[in-house]
C-alpha cells in the first residue's frame, strides 16, 4: 500500500480511491450518512497508522478496507445499542418497578450460552471455523471463504451443514 512508509503525499491518492469504498460499506451497515462518515473518517486513519500491517497477498486493499469499515460499523451499532440499553435501564429504574426479572433473563441467557457453546463443541473443526467466522465475526460467505483459503460454495456448505446441525442439537424447530 502506497502509503506504508507514511508519506503524507501518498495518502491522497489511497484516500481517494479507498474511502469511497469504507463510506459505502459504513452506510450499508448504519443507514445514516452522518454515521457512516464518522466511521469512514475513523476506517480511513486506521488504514494510515496501520498500513504496514496490510498483506496482499490475504486481500486486496479494497477488501481490508471494507472489512475494517464493516467491523468498525457493526461496533458503532452495538454500542449505541448498549447506550440505548442503558438509557432505558436507568428510565426502568426511575420510573418504579420493572416489567421484568432481569436475574430470570440473565440466568436463560447464560444457560442458552452455555448451550450454543456444547453445540458448537459437536460441530466438525471445519463446520465451527466457517459457523464462527460467519456469526461470530461478522463475515460474509466470501470472507470466510478467502480468510479460509476455500472455495465459495464449500463455505456455504460448511455454514448450511453447520448450522442445521446446531438446530437439531439446540432442539429448535424448523418452523
Amino acid at each position: 500500500m502506497a502509503c506504508v512508509d507514511g508519506d503524507p503525499a501518498a495518502f491522497g491518492p489511497v484516500y481517494d480511491a479507498l474511502a469511497p469504498v469504507a463510506y459505502g460499506t459504513s452506510l450499508g451497515v448504519l443507514r445514516d450518512p452522518d454515521h457512516a462518515a464518522e466511521v469512514t473518517q475513523e476506517v480511513m486513519v486506521e488504514v494510515w497508522q496501520t498500513a504496514a500491517r496490510f498483506d496482499p497477498s490475504r486481500a486486496s486493499a479494497r477488501t481490508w478496507v471494507a472489512t475494517l469499515a464493516r467491523r468498525r460499523a457493526v461496533d458503532r451499532v452495538r454500542a449505541e445499542q448498549a447506550r440505548r440499553d442503558r438509557d432505558q435501564r436507568d428510565i426502568d429504574g426511575t420510573v418504579g418497578v420493572p416489567d421484568h426479572d432481569h436475574v430470570a433473563e440473565d440466568v436463560e441467557r447464560r444457560l442458552e450460552g452455555a448451550a450454543v457453546r456444547r453445540c458448537l463443541d459437536s460441530l466438525t473443526v471445519t463446520q465451527r471455523e466457517a459457523v464462527v467466522d460467519a456469526y461470530y465475526g461478522g463475515r460474509t460467505y466470501r470472507e470466510v471463504a478467502e480468510r479460509l483459503g476455500a472455495a465459495l460454495p464449500t463455505v456455504k456448505s460448511r455454514i448450511r451443514d453447520g448450522l442445521g446441525r446446531l438446530r437439531d442439537c439446540l432442539g429448535v424447530s424448523r418452523g
